[in-house]
């Protein structure tokens, strides 16, 4: 098994029978947070972010960022390569109107020291965003894609997936597929064939802007991990 749970309740393995089988790999549940009570939104930890506020919405997770913070990401208590995260994700109303243009809620996969996958999206802009962070900084876009109508605005609730599974046979062997999933539906896809140049096996979610994003608000709902099936 590629995947690693640390502190799951039982009740968190409520998904661990569904398989999704979509445009990537066949893939199993093994980890859901439905974000319905303290303790299940107490798992979600801080990973990112200089001032990261969290609380408590209806079944959901709120973010909101503080002073000289322009992203905000928490993890999921899974840590692997092979894997899947999803989650519903709303940019609120509470952002400010001159931040809600570039702010962004999102995903990530093998996200640690300094580097990982990300997946963006932009509600007012309908625009999504496929991204490798590399250590030091450095920023490579692996896929853009805009106008996707399926975008909800604000305070619309996003239903995104992003999956990460090395290719293990053929000439790609060793690359990376990675799968970017809005409303259930493949919206971006690419192949990193440095995947080797990422050390980091944290996923979560993520809100926040390219530059500093002062009282940016988003609300996390239903965060769900699977991994290859067979795992």
């Amino acid at each position: 098994m590629r995947a690693r749970l640390t502190a799951v309740s039982l009740a968190c393995l409520a998904a661990a029978l569904v398989i999704v089988a979509g445009a990537g790999a066949a893939m199993v549940g093994i980890y859901r947070n439905g974000m319905e009570t303290a303790a299940q939104r107490e798992q979600m930890v801080k990973l990112s972010g200089r001032n990261c506020q969290s609380g408590a919405g209806q079944r959901a997770l709120v973010i909101t960022l503080g002073k000289f913070t322009n992203q905000c990401s928490y993890r999921t208590p899974v840590v692997g390569r092979d894997l899947e995260v999803s989650a519903g994700e709303r940019l609120l109303s509470e952002t400010p109107k001159k931040l809600q243009r570039q702010a962004f809620v999102g995903l990530f996969v093998r996200t640690g020291g300094g580097g990982g996958y990300q997946l963006l999206l932009y509600p007012s802009q309908q625009k999504v965003q496929l991204r490798k962070n590399l250590p030091g900084g450095k920023v490579k876009y692996l896929a853009i894609v805009r106008g996707l109508r399926a975008v909800e605005g604000q305070n619309g609730t996003n239903q995104l997936g992003l999956q990460a599974i090395d290719i293990t046979s053929g000439p790609e062997r060793g690359q990376c597929h990675l799968f970017a999933y809005v409303g259930g539906k493949l919206a971006a896809e690419a192949i990193d064939p440095g995947a080797r140049e990422l050390s980091g096996s944290a996923a979560g979610v993520a809100v926040g802007s390219a530059n500093v994003a002062t009282g940016a608000a988003a609300a996390v709902e239903n965060v769900v991990v699977r991994v290859p099936s067979p795992y």
